[in-house]
């Protein structure tokens, strides 16, 4: 069993897919060729905002927008704990400091209750992660924010396609950033990432950002990074985009019926709150006897996953650069508990039933 499927995906696009990487061995234009420009275009006309910039990577999206926003040393940018290393190390990385404050136990996003209580003189920015597929509180987060005067980047890697009362993730920030690793729910076939605004000023800011920093031809007002996204994957998600709509709805479609398989079993499953659509970049259900459950799944042929083990507090690599606020005791009980199921949108019921239950088994003893 395949933790994701892409190939029942690639079956689909195959013929388009290979018609568009042609026709750019023909035109020859590997860098911001005008597939690059028409995925752009069409991203943005999704999310509904005015400016779309693709990048090399999702942690090139979260580090340009950072730059943007004129994040460095001596600053503070609070954030989650649960998340993947990127969240954090791109805030490390730019001599700044990610304050890390607790999680809810339904969503595994940040608490916006306590960002209000994280602001210092020092704060920059505020870094939500909409995990796992679920965008986070935005609306109290935004509130906050300009309270404060401080701009909000989404780390939207594992949310493209999830709406927030009625709007699309990467839309609902000053900043919304994503990623096209080939797992997420729109990915492409190597890295790739994307920056989303409304703010023509940011928008001009990143799109110099991600070529050295120049604005004309080896003329460059500031530092930058080669962050461009290359034709090829640019075609790939042109390709992709024919079928992600319909994908969005089968995964909210599969989550649910995850959670009903699931409802009698020793476990919690997913919590999607109202005025939230979800696409499940990973199901990811609490248990408590995790390994047990883990290796029975693992006796029966099915492949799980553990997103976090380690919470990023926890990290040597940001341990002494990195500042708590209050405790985080929540994101470190779900550390423990927390494991992931294959999901993506060929994920058929048969298999959906086997592994409810092997979890029925193993997790009601």
């Amino acid at each position: 069993m395949q933790f994701i499927d892409l190939k029942a995906q690639q079956a689909l696009i195959r013929a388009d897919l290979e018609r568009r990487i042609a026709d750019i061995l023909d035109h020859g234009q590997y860098i911001l060729g005008a597939e690059v420009k028409a995925m752009e275009q069409m991203l943005a006309d999704y999310v509904g905002v005015e400016h779309c910039v693709s990048v090399a990577s999702g942690t090139d999206a979260l580090l340009m927008a950072l730059m943007a926003l004129e994040v460095g040393p001596g600053d503070e940018v609070i954030t989650t704990p649960f998340s993947f290393i990127a969240t954090a190390e791109t805030i490390a990385l730019l001599g700044a400091t990610p304050v890390f404050i607790d999680i809810d136990e339904r969503t595994f996003n940040l608490r916006a209750d306590l960002i209000e209580a994280a602001i210092s003189p020092r704060t920059k920015a505020i870094m939500p992660v909409s995990l796992f597929g679920q965008c986070a509180d935005m609306a109290t987060i935004n509130r906050i924010a300009a309270a404060h005067e401080l701009p909000v980047i989404e780390d939207a890697a594992q949310s493209f396609g999830a709406e927030y009362q009625g709007r699309k993730s990467c839309g609902l920030s000053t900043i919304g950033c994503t990623s096209f690793f080939p797992a997420k729910p729109l990915g492409c076939y190597g890295d790739g990432g994307a920056c989303f605004t409304d703010d023509e000023r940011i928008a001009t800011h990143l799109r110099e950002l991600r070529n050295h920093g120049q604005d004309r031809a080896y003329h460059h007002p500031h530092l930058g990074i080669n962050g461009r996204m290359d034709t090829l994957q640019a075609a790939v998600i042109l390709s992709k985009m024919t079928l992600f709509p319909d994908e969005v709805d089968k995964r909210a479609q599969l989550g649910a019926r995850y959670s009903e398989l699931l409802a009698d079993a020793n476990c919690i499953t997913p919590v999607i709150l109202p005025d939230h659509l979800s696409v499940y970049a990973q199901y990811t259900l609490q248990v408590e006897n995790r390994q047990v459950v883990r290796d029975a799944l693992s006796a029966a042929g099915i492949p799980t996953a553990m997103y976090y083990p380690i919470t990023l507090d926890q990290q040597p690599a940001l341990g002494d650069k990195s500042r708590i606020s209050g405790d985080l005791e929540t994101a470190h009980a779900m550390q423990e508990r927390v494991m992931s199921l294959p999901m993506h949108p060929y994920l058929e019921m048969a298999p959906m039933q086997q592994i409810a239950d092997c979890i029925h088994q193993v997790a009601n003893r």
